[in-house]
């Protein structure tokens, strides 16, 4: 297929082939949600701790006798029905991350980048850098597509230190690599920007089955 792409002025100056493999492929919502669900389980830090029985501070004194209190049979302050007592299954510190296969995941990229055209969302713009590594400069290269929008993914082609860096403080915007893209970023970005050269390599890059 064909679209425009736009320079950073907003005009559409020539045209583009984009393969149908990867921006007219079939949206498979299933690819897309465990894409999603594997990255935000990597993200996870799991140190969340709790104390067991064992573990809390406390005597390990009788605190009184077996018979004859009146009161409940008690063995030491530390058991989970006290106040400051451990705790009965809490958490402990483990890994929440796995693997998803990479066709999978090149699946759920081409279900995104398709839906992202599909709801006319997505825009191939003319390559630039931003060699200063300035914010400044970045948000003024993309303010004709940033308007209102609160959310805009550029997908660049190389992996440019100073565009990154450009772009890491405005919270509006999440640069990537064509080859490191993230699910859960396309997924809820307004905006998906890709630039000449990285539509160009996506077609490769994705087209592999």
């Amino acid at each position: 297929m064909e679209t425009q792409v736009y320079s950073l002025k907003g005009e559409g100056i020539k045209t583009i082939e984009l393969s149908d493999v990867v921006f007219a492929a079939e949206i498979s919502d299933g690819l897309i949600y465990h894409a999603i669900r594997n990255e935000l389980a990597n993200r996870r830090v799991g140190t969340a701790s709790a104390k067991t029985r064992a573990e809390v501070a406390g005597s390990g004194k009788k605190p009184w006798r077996q018979k004859g209190t009146g009161r409940a049979r008690a063995g030491h302050k530390r058991s989970p029905v006290w106040v400051g007592g451990g705790i009965v299954f809490g958490p402990k510190p483990r890994d929440y991350s796995y693997s998803l296969p990479k066709k999978m995941k090149r699946g759920a990229y081409r279900s995104l980048l398709s839906l992202k055209l599909k709801e006319e969302a997505l825009k191939v713009v003319e390559n630039f850098s931003v060699a200063s590594g300035k914010t400044k400069e970045m948000s003024e290269s993309l303010s004709v597509f940033k308007g209102d929008l609160s959310r805009v993914v550029l997908i660049v082609s190389s992996d440019d230190v100073s565009t990154k860096r450009a772009g890491r403080n405005l919270p509006w915007l999440s640069v990537f690599t064509y080859d490191k893209l993230s699910a859960h970023d396309l997924f809820y970005a307004d905006a998906v920007l890709v630039q000449e050269d990285a539509a160009v390599k996506l077609n490769d890059f994705l087209g592999k089955k």
